[in-house]
């Protein structure tokens, strides 16, 4: 898939544990894990905007397209 998830590394810039972020977005753990591996096949601009605010970040930081 062409589209990059690096949920994972601006969790560890944050330091903020998948446990952390669940509470302050207000997703379930397995919901943030299946986004978190890349699993996902979807995503609400809702919940990219509670990421985005939890970790201090732009919509860019977290995903990424790769042209193969």
């Amino acid at each position: 898939m062409p589209i990059i998830v690096n949920l994972d590394v601006m969790m560890a810039k944050r330091k903020m544990s998948l446990n952390e972020l669940s509470e302050k977005v207000g997703l379930t753990l397995a919901n943030l894990s299946i986004l978190k591996t890349g699993k996902a096949k979807a995503i609400r601009f809702s919940t990219l905007e509670a990421i985005c605010k939890v970790l201090d970040c732009q919509p860019a930081d977290i995903l990424e397209f790769v042209n193969k």
